[in-house]
């Protein structure tokens, strides 16, 4: 079997699976058409765009970010596993599969991303195309920090069903993210230092230019160096993390 083979078996499996599909795809399209493009408010200007194209962006952030975790998390599960042990009697070798997982999940992470863009061009959504395009790659780079994330939670507990709680964590990392509702005052203090805030206001920042909208308005501004900061030490500390376990693992065996 060589490598574009897995990906594209693997890529069509994950795709096949309902429970994925429908928490990676279509949930985050449902919570954007009730909450982003349907409500009265949607069409209200917010920087270079309005409120609808404002919550796209951090609810692609966590499809994205969901997709990511529970791929990447499942293929360091299997590792653990033994499935490692069966590809050694194939022609893919181990490097093989972690760059045939790396690309699957990349891969299916795009997949919220390009729906909800969609969905977004079809209703009140308004942003220039040129914001458009670097709000979606944006949106898209913020993946490697929670590919990071599900990959060493799942070194860590070698468990399906603790992959299934960090994919849970993510709702609340959107929510101190600033992703789901305007937040202000004390918790948008506690959300700065959350994993998902740094992505969803990196994905928002050619919209925005770093102001955070609240329900009364202009929260204050963020300036790209602090967020790009929550971006690149929260995926030093998962990578870390990686590094960690592997080192754990290697030892053991």
């Amino acid at each position: 079997m060589n490598i574009w083979t897995y990906i594209a078996m693997d890529f069509w499996r994950n795709l096949r699976n309902v429970g994925n599909s429908f928490f990676v795809i279509v949930l985050p399209t449902v919570l954007f058409l009730f909450f982003g493009a349907s409500m009265s408010w949607s069409d209200v200007a917010v920087g270079d765009g309005n409120i609808s194209a404002w919550t796209m962006i951090s609810i692609a952030c966590y499809g994205a970010a969901m997709a990511a975790t529970s791929l990447s998390g499942s293929a360091a599960v299997e590792l653990q596993q033994g499935w490692g042990r069966q590809l050694a009697l194939t022609a893919l070798p181990h490097g093989g599969f972690v760059a045939a997982k790396t690309a699957v999940a990349l891969g299916i992470a795009v997949l919220p991303v390009l729906v909800l863009n969609i969905a977004g061009v079809l209703t009140v959504t308004d942003m220039p195309v040129g914001t458009w395009i670097a709000t979606a790659l944006l949106t898209v780079v913020g993946v490697i920090p929670f590919a990071l994330y599900g990959l060493a939670i799942g070194m860590a507990f070698r468990s399906d069903a603790a992959v299934g709680t960090a994919t849970g964590l993510l709702v609340i990392f959107s929510f101190l993210g600033n992703a789901f509702t305007p937040l202000d005052g004390v918790l948008l203090d506690i959300g700065r230092f959350t994993p998902l805030y740094g992505v969803v206001a990196l994905a928002r920042y050619p919209l925005t230019g770093g102001d955070q909208i609240s329900v009364n308005g202009i929260a204050g501004n963020d300036p790209l160096w602090m967020v790009l900061a929550n971006v690149i030490g929260w995926t030093l500390v998962f990578a870390t993390a990686c590094l960690m376990l592997q080192r754990r693992r290697t030892r053991r065996q």
